[in-house]
């Protein structure tokens, strides 16, 4: 009877005893350079003196995403207690946070995710600050779907679209949207469905490849890009990885003098890489398609403000709001875009190329 009580005792210790320690990965060095070892970057929360001392320095920490211009947009949307707001791209959830703040547990926001993966890490860090379903719902989708969302919830007081990739996405060399990480060659927003860039590759001829570098990213070396990788897949051989497609880049500008071919490497290969996403997820398509709709899902007078990162995507926003500002659709638009402060680009350079517009439903 007595050995029996021990051993039940001991399973009670057991029970109330804390899990083992699990040590984190084992790296070289002083510090992680591989993705998967930088434990304080991807969890950042329990570790805020560093992320603070990375973005002190001018860079986003890895497994992050500094949201842009958070103070231009609040002041323009002008966030009311009870209303019902549309975040169409969640990403790191940084904006929609910032609007949840306003709400002030009063009426409902709505956030949208095409990427099953990070929205997902999102709805639990956002869950983690006490906005659970009673005033967030999270739908993993397109953005150009707004329409079937608001044919179920209701017209929205407030829209924000912002249309840049999020930087967890660009950090995870196993999602392929840098040349700067060996990864393979995928570039899809939701790895789930479509095919990656490594196949989009092989559908494409040389002229189509010039046109398309030349149409998404206005590259000046279109030609000569089209004209190795064409060859290369020719030759039998495919490119699977971001690290093949750089090297085939760097090689189709080598006639560039030495102390100038660096940096327009870097730069070509950013382009080109952005070419690809932007035709592997329908981008523009998807963009167009988001624009037309939108006066579809907004209350009288509700207001929208829109992200853009290059000057294609600006174009397409810039016409539509034009377009139906002239057919009384909007009562007013931004005349002119509105950039981030100088401030904002020396503490997130990926600010940089951020063009802000907006407009107000008549």
């Amino acid at each position: 009877m007595l050995v029996n009580k021990k051993l039940v005792a001991k399973k009670e210790r057991n029970l109330i005893m804390e899990p083992k320690h699990k040590r984190r990965i084992r790296y070289k060095g002083t510090h992680p350079k591989k993705y998967n070892e930088k434990y304080k970057e991807l969890n950042p929360e329990l570790y805020p003196e560093t992320i603070e001392k990375v973005i002190k320095k001018g860079s986003t920490p890895v497994g992050m995403h500094l949201s842009i211009m958070v103070d231009e947009i609040l002041e323009f949307l002008d966030i009311q207690e009870g209303q019902i707001g549309l975040d169409c791209t969640l990403g790191y959830g940084g904006h929609t946070l910032k609007m949840l703040e306003c709400l002030n547990y009063t009426g409902h926001m709505y956030a949208l995710d095409i990427d099953p993966i990070e929205s997902i890490k999102t709805k639990e860090r956002l869950l983690g600050k006490g906005y659970g379903e009673d005033v967030l719902t999270i739908k993993n989708c397109n953005f150009k779907d707004i329409d079937i969302i608001s044919k179920e919830v209701g017209l929205f007081d407030f829209v924000l679209a912002d249309l840049g990739v999020s930087s967890m996405q660009i950090d995870n060399p196993e999602r392929g949207f840098s040349y700067k990480k060996e990864g393979p060659l995928d570039l899809r927003l939701n790895p789930q469905k479509g095919v990656p860039a490594s196949i989009k590759l092989q559908e494409l001829n040389r002229d189509q490849l010039e046109q398309l570098f030349i149409e998404n990213s206005d590259e000046p070396y279109a030609k000569e890009i089209a004209r190795n990788i064409d060859s290369y897949l020719k030759s039998g051989q495919l490119i699977t990885t971001t690290t093949q497609l750089y090297k085939i880049i760097e090689k189709s500008l080598s006639s560039i003098p030495v102390t100038e071919r660096k940096d327009i490497v870097k730069k070509s290969a950013a382009r080109v890489f952005q070419a690809l996403r932007i035709e592997v997820n329908r981008e523009f398509d998807v963009l167009i398609e988001f624009m037309d709709k939108l006066p579809t899902i907004l209350k009288p007078g509700g207001r929208v403000a829109i992200l853009t990162f290059h000057s294609g995507e600006d174009r397409i926003v810039k016409k539509a709001f034009k377009e139906m500002k002239n057919l009384g659709i909007y009562s007013d638009v931004a005349r002119n875009v509105i950039r981030p402060s100088k401030e904002e680009c020396h503490m997130n350079s990926r600010a940089k190329s951020t063009k802000m517009r907006w407009a107000i439903k008549a």
